[in-house]
């Protein structure tokens, strides 16, 4: 029987090692990699290529939804099943639309994880009942309500993504230059394009973004630079 190829990307070591030891109690599941942040994610998967990514929303470096749309799009063939803490409405929508192939909540059972991956590694979307119910609801409303006189906002490239992150995480400058391996004046450059994209004009102001779109949580503690 041909194995289903798993990668967990989870920055808790005890919630990846009780994954872990679930998925090889199916028999039918190979977990190639552990990732313990986003970007570790997006990196394992360009080399590893599984199947299927069990991915977490809230993971330092990179979060789960900026990590997800990298991993698509350059793993097109991988799927990705968030297993998240969170059941938030916008965390749902969020990660259905940038192409997440299912949710769970952590309060989900094992059974229910297992069938998951087994339904999405098929090709099949797999949602718990009550997120589908929520998402169909959601959709309808917006059709409803309808967007035209909305103005879109500018979306995010993915450098831009990172640096945000790192920024509303407490990096200064030079830390994150450090991290993505690119210069404190590009870093600069970066930040600026951000403030005008968001029409946020301080770190302060980033980080309260960050936290209220879910990019980070608000537990995590920041500083200003």
């Amino acid at each position: 029987m041909k194995r289903i190829t798993v990668l967990l990307a989870e920055d808790h070591s005890i919630v990846r090692e009780g994954l872990r030891s679930l998925l090889e109690l199916g028999g039918d599941f190979e977990v190639v990699g552990e990732a313990t942040n986003g970007r570790e994610a997006v990196e394992m998967v360009r080399k590893l290529r599984p199947a299927v990514v069990v991915m977490d929303i809230a993971m330092p470096v990179l979060n789960g939804f900026e990590a997800t749309r990298q991993i698509l799009l350059a793993a097109p063939g991988t799927k990705v099943l968030v297993l998240s803490a969170h059941s938030d409405d916008e965390y749902v929508a969020r990660m259905a639309a940038v192409g997440a192939s299912g949710y769970l909540v952590k309060q989900n059972s094992g059974q229910v994880l297992v069938r998951a991956i087994r339904e999405i590694a098929s090709g099949h979307p797999y949602f718990s009942a009550s997120i589908l119910k929520r998402l169909r609801d959601a959709e309808r409303k917006a059709r409803e309500r309808g967007d035209a006189g909305a103005k879109p906002q500018q979306p995010l490239t993915a450098r831009e993504a990172e640096v945000l992150q790192l920024v509303a995480e407490g990096a200064p400058n030079k830390q994150v230059a450090a991290k993505l391996g690119i210069s404190i004046k590009t870093v600069e450059k970066h930040r600026q394009q951000l403030m005008d994209k968001l029409d946020i004009h301080d770190t302060a102001g980033l980080t309260r973004h960050a936290i209220a779109t879910g990019v980070i949580e608000s537990s995590i503690q920041v500083t200003t630079d």
